[in-house]
């Protein structure tokens, strides 16, 4: 029950801090759980999106595909900017804050008996909200892996989309891509149609292989041509645009027809916030990108390629989680003449200045360091700010940190 000194928008007496819980990757707990909830949403087919980079807005383009065609959508996904109702809606209806307290109140045996991390009994809050609104379909955003993640115990996923997969949680995936790539394909269940644009060739393997194993199928797609207007910015977004694309049209095949037109004005409408973003710092331009790993990485420092200050002199603001590969970000981020601001995740343990000047030596000139974000912000105020706009990058913690508490607004 909810405890005294808890207001209804705070849910930390329900749902400990992931890296106080630690992470804990296990089907059995979720699988036990769902059938004492007596499997809800069982009935309600689900796309399920694995990967490393793009999960989000691959989910993202689908949900809004499915809406555009006049189909019911429940969405999951993770993490959550500011609210953790971003997590789970329906249509264009996030989860009241109401509603998921109780909901997360109402499962606490069932999470005490089964220890469920806080990813699960969100997943399980999720289903419960989707089994009581019956949407046409779920679109499961994995959270971390496939094997072993807790949208995974959902019994109905004939459909696979996979995003861009890399190098990211290690300590958790495997030590190299192909062990990575295989504990997320290990989520493509028997049947099922998988579709992938272009992998690294050791990430094709695996996936055709787990195809092969469980009798599937699997569709490889080309980015999408120049036609297409995606409400997401990025290059990259046209690969992911494909990948969604081809789910809403094998889709389209099972349930309502989605049309071509419908799948274009869905794409044009959907919003991802923190990714590759416009925001504004006391009137001031900055772009925000969720970039947390050397693949992100990589991705980023390729779009900078394409801006009108591409050859300009760049300032980073930089937060990246302790576990994450931060000399191997910054390697692909920095320019000659760039300079990068090192600031900790709030909440979280983070790489420091101190940590990173060894591990970078040719660049170590290039980097500073401040107490927060904000401070980071004030300092180029005061130095004179730069012509080129500053990117945040890092974090999507540290992004939701900076829109909650008002430094940050959108435009």
């Amino acid at each position: 029950m909810k405890q005294p000194g808890h207001p209804p928008h705070e849910l930390s007496d329900l749902l400990p801090r992931f890296d106080v819980r630690g992470m804990d990757l296990s089907l059995d707990r979720m699988t036990i759980a769902l059938e004492q909830l007596h499997r809800p949403a069982h009935s309600i087919p689900a796309v399920q999106v694995v990967g490393t980079n793009g999960k989000g807005s691959i989910a993202c383009l689908i949900h809004h595909g499915l809406m555009a065609a006049g189909l019911c959508s429940g969405l999951t996904t993770s993490p959550h900017l500011v609210s953790w109702c971003e997590r789970i809606r329906v249509n264009d209806q996030l989860i009241s804050i109401t509603a998921l307290r109780h909901t997360l109140e109402q499962l606490q045996p069932l999470t005490e008996q089964c220890r469920l991390t806080p990813f699960e009994q969100l997943i399980c809050a999720a289903l419960i909200h989707f089994e009581a609104q019956k949407p046409d379909w779920l679109v499961l955003e994995a959270g971390l892996g496939g094997r072993l993640d807790a949208t995974t115990a959902h019994s109905w996923r004939p459909l696979i989309a996979v995003a861009s997969i890399g190098m990211d949680h290690r300590e958790h995936l495997g030590p190299s891509l192909q062990a990575i790539a295989a504990e997320k394909a290990a989520a493509i269940g028997e049947g099922a149609h998988v579709i992938s644009a272009t992998q690294e060739p050791e990430v094709s393997a695996v996936l055709e292989q787990r195809v092969y194993e469980v009798q599937g199928t699997l569709q490889w797609v080309d980015a999408l041509d120049e036609s297409w207007t995606l409400g997401l910015s990025g290059a990259l977004q046209k690969r992911n645009g494909a990948v969604a694309a081809a789910a809403l049209q094998w889709m389209s095949a099972r349930s309502k027809v989605i049309s071509n037109p419908a799948i274009r004005e869905g794409f044009a409408a959907a919003r991802w916030p923190g990714r590759l973003q416009w925001m504004r710092w006391r009137g001031l331009r900055l772009r925000v990108d969720g970039a947390h790993n050397p693949p992100a990485a990589i991705a980023l420092a390729r779009e900078r390629c394409s801006w009108s200050s591409a050859s300009s002199r760049q300032i980073w603001i930089l937060a990246i989680q302790a576990q994450k590969q931060a000399p191997e970000m910054l390697e692909q981020l920095l320019g000659p003449l760039d300079e990068a601001w090192v600031v900790p995740v709030p909440g979280h343990r983070s790489w420091s200045l101190e940590q990173l000047k060894p591990a970078l030596p040719l660049q170590a000139h290039q980097l500073r360091s401040a107490e927060t974000a904000l401070d980071a912000l004030n300092q180029l105020l005061k130095q004179g700010w730069p012509k080129s706009v500053p990117v945040i990058a890092g974090s999507l913690y540290l992004i939701g940190h900076l829109m909650e508490n008002g430094t940050l607004e959108a435009e």
